[in-house]
């Protein structure tokens, strides 16, 4: 049986005169993009842009929302009230949905970004606050996130279609979580060392932990972050080992508004 696997990247992370990342260089290699909405980075015209660029491509465009922390890049966890993180959530799709509109296109998924990703991954209100947010938007809209997450069994229960993530470029602990980016293992950066486990990931579906041990992942989508030193290249070569592993790559999900 053919492995089909989905490449994602975080994409519009640029803000005024800060450059982030070469997003139009890894449109052309991913198969979906999160998009930030503005709350952890991406001004306007930078959102604009990017959505698109992705349009052009065929690219699928998935919301990447986060907590309202400009300053931290939205990796800073912040313990807000969960009807406040629900308003937040849907201001932010609404957003990226006005961007998509006018591109031809539209948000096709929604993904955390940083503490937000990895607090909904164990805090109960918090990612019910999410998926209460993506029922009253669209319930047909799928929540991409950690497998085995808090985030994904209670957007299940809720009806929500949900995928698996792993990570191409961070580290994982023995229970499955990633590790913080301050771990001397929490990013990779090697472009050999990181197609190879990604293909052991699509092959297997199972990752090496930073403790020695072999975890199971059961993903579909694989995401390199579009802010990791030689992001381009590790996706390229990302891309290019899993075709060699005769593994088929393609979106999770349609782009056709």
């Amino acid at each position: 049986m053919t492995v089909r696997l989905d490449l994602n990247a975080d994409l519009g992370e640029s803000f005024g005169t800060w450059v982030v990342g070469d997003d139009e260089a890894m449109l052309d290699v991913v198969t979906s993009a999160n998009i930030a909405c503005g709350f952890h980075a991406g001004d306007a015209t930078t959102i604009r842009r990017t959505v698109a660029m992705a349009a052009e491509r065929g690219v699928v465009i998935g919301a990447q929302v986060s907590y309202r922390d400009l300053a931290g890049f939205g990796r800073r966890r912040m313990d807000m009230d969960p009807h406040d993180l629900t308003a937040d959530v849907l201001y932010q799709l609404g957003a990226l949905e006005a961007m998509c509109r006018v591109a031809g296109t539209r948000v096709a998924y929604v993904k955390p970004h940083g503490a937000l990703y990895t607090t909904a991954a164990v805090d109960e209100p918090q990612a019910r606050a999410i998926v209460d947010a993506v029922a009253a938007y669209d319930r047909t809209l799928p929540l991409l996130g950690l497998p085995g997450s808090v985030l994904l069994r209670i957007a299940e229960a809720e009806g929500l279609a949900v995928v698996g993530e792993a990570f191409a470029d961070r580290g994982y602990a023995s229970t499955g979580h990633l590790v913080p980016r301050s771990h001397p293992e929490g990013l990779h950066t090697d472009p050999e060392a990181v197609a190879e486990r990604v293909v052991r990931l699509a092959v297997e579906g199972t990752v090496v932990s930073v403790e020695g041990e072999v975890v199971a992942v059961d993903a579909r989508s694989v995401c390199t972050h579009g802010d990791t030193p030689d992001a381009v290249a590790l996706a390229r070569a990302v891309r290019s080992a899993l075709e060699g592993a005769g593994v088929e790559i393609g979106p999770f999900v349609d782009a056709a508004p």
